[in-house]
């Protein structure tokens, strides 16, 4: 039983003269079947004759006995009773590259370099408790692909694996990778089980990149679908202060924001969580604030399209600071010539989510004439309007502050006892809420009056209050007065209201819901501008 061959030498020289056999020096089938009937018949009769003379000489010479030979039933030797294979094979299994793997290979070997780790996960379902951890492996010819480890074998493996190093990794089954947890450009991904083996590779192999990346300009992201998986570079510009935010599993994290611009003359919102906000998330605002604006490069950010495009940083996420590449350093020397003092349109908060670069500046009677919203999508539109009057009743509500992946709940909560808030979404109580703008506003130009409804961050911006400062001012300390000052001083404010137009169904009637995406300050001088060139437009006409 062959089990594996290898060629060692593809050439070598004939031993002896062999020569292929001629048909005529073959026996015929024919000729083998007459030949074997032919000796059967005669082993017969000689059998019968030997029997019969046998009989007749027993009483004369009975120390003389001819008994026919009984051949025994065939029986196969023991060994192969269904005992499975006769040796096994403990050849080594052959490198192959990590493209070439499939679920169809009884023995492989990968050898490549970990470019990513993920943390340990505790996880609960029907079948228990469990842990999970998994790492990312590039290969010399550039292929990729996602390991995974569960229970036992993360025990084995956690502390084994390092980024940067080089491992052999065999004897693991290949499984469909979960395009929702990977991001790999591979379809399969591989799962360590207890006979698996991860060697280290001692030896430091050149061959194998330390990394691999594909950047994306950040004017293209505002066309990427939400929760893509992408990798980016760009400037830091500004770094905020990292903030502390309650998950939903009632543990803290931390989350910072930054600024990121490139070459392609746009800017995007990079958001940090846990420790990456203490290390490198450091690290950039001290550059920062000193004067210096570091490059960085994203590894598996993710997308997230609210208010505009941003990008978060997930578990695998890797973050290069001024790092050695061509990229790199073609974007240093632009920033430094050129993109210093050049601006940049931020795609997280300036651009109207789902909208086109291009504002549709509309006015507030052209929302009803032109029936906008009511179509299957809904309509972004940008308005000039004034702010006439504004809901005391319900302008904000207490929100719960624990984050559900990397975003906070925000679902309204309740009174739990005298000190304590509940949320029933969460099913978790806490002694500090959150406060959130829910702001039903007028707003007016001079072609009519509409209804508005503004959310926190719009909501911050037209009363330059939090909402938890004010919802204090009126329900704890009372301060009707002080608390109508603050309102009245809002009102007969201009704006630049930027909205969403969507037709919904509230009970058994469809009602157009216009909600305040975002608010600026009039800038006087563009918007003269806009006036000039909307007069020479209509003067052309």
């Amino acid at each position: 039983m062959v089990l594996n061959m290898e060629t060692i030498i593809a050439d070598f020289e004939i031993i002896g003269n062999p020569k292929p056999p001629l048909d005529s020096d073959l026996p015929s089938v024919r000729a083998i079947a007459d030949n074997t009937v032919e000796n059967l018949a005669r082993s017969n009769n000689t059998s019968n004759t030997i029997s019969n003379a046998a009989a007749q000489n027993a009483s004369q010479d009975k120390a003389q006995n001819f008994r026919p030979t009984i051949q025994p039933p065939y029986q196969p030797p023991p060994v192969y009773k269904g005992r499975g294979a006769v040796m096994k094979n403990e050849a080594p299994a052959r490198i192959i590259p990590i493209a070439a793997l499939n679920p169809y290979q009884g023995r492989w070997a990968i050898k490549a370099r970990v470019t990513a780790k993920g943390d340990l996960r505790r996880y609960n379902n029907a079948r228990g408790d469990g842990k999970v951890f998994s790492f990312d492996l590039l290969d010399s010819d550039g292929g990729e692909i996602r390991v995974t480890c569960f229970n036992a074998v993360v025990d084995r493996f956690y502390n084994v694996i390092e980024v940067g190093k080089v491992y052999m990794i065999s004897k693991g089954s290949l499984k469909p990778a979960q395009k929702n947890f990977n991001h790999l450009k591979n379809e399969w991904e591989i799962l360590l089980e207890s006979t698996s083996t991860v060697e280290l590779c001692p030896d430091e192999d050149d061959s194998i990149p330390r990394q691999q990346f594909s950047f994306r300009p950040i004017s293209d992201i505002e066309n990427v679908d939400n929760n893509s998986i992408l990798d980016v570079i760009g400037v830091v510009t500004s770094v905020n202060p990292s903030v502390p935010i309650l998950r939903k599993n009632g543990m803290e994290t931390q989350r910072r924001i930054l600024s990121l611009k490139d070459t392609s003359g746009r800017s995007v919102e990079l958001t940090l969580w846990g420790e990456f906000c203490n290390r490198e998330g450091q690290q950039l605002q001290e550059m920062v604030d000193s004067g210096f604006f570091p490059i960085l490069a994203v590894k598996a950010g993710k997308v997230n399209d609210f208010s505009g495009k941003s990008i978060g940083s997930i578990s695998t996420t890797q973050l290069f600071i001024n790092p050695e590449f061509p990229e790199a350093n073609s974007l240093r020397q632009w920033f430094d010539l050129v993109g210093k003092d050049s601006a940049s349109h931020s795609i997280s908060r300036d651009v109207i989510p789902g909208g086109t670069k291009n504002e549709v500046r509309k006015t507030v009677s052209q929302i009803k004439d032109e029936g906008l919203g009511r179509s299957d999508k809904p309509d972004w539109i940008t308005i000039r309007a004034t702010i006439s009057f504004i809901k005391t009743d319900t302008f904000c509500y207490t929100a719960c502050p624990l984050m559900i992946g990397d975003r906070q709940c925000n679902k309204k909560v309740t009174r739990s006892g005298n000190t304590r808030w509940q949320c029933d979404r969460c099913n978790q109580e806490f002694e500090e809420c959150d406060y959130r703008y829910l702001l039903q506003a007028q707003i007016l130009d001079g072609t009519g009056v509409t209804w508005v409804t503004a959310f926190q961050e719009a909501g911050e911006e037209i009363m330059e209050y939090s909402a938890k400062d004010l919802y204090l001012l009126k329900h704890e300390q009372q301060d009707d007065e002080r608390f109508g000052e603050i309102l009245k001083s809002r009102l007969f404010k201009q704006f630049m209201f930027r909205l969403k137009i969507k037709e919904e169904l509230y009970g058994d009637e469809q009602k157009v819901k216009i909600t305040v995406v975002k608010v600026d300050k009039v800038n006087y001088s563009s918007e003269s501008q806009y006036m000039l060139d909307s007069i020479s437009k209509f003067c052309r006409k």
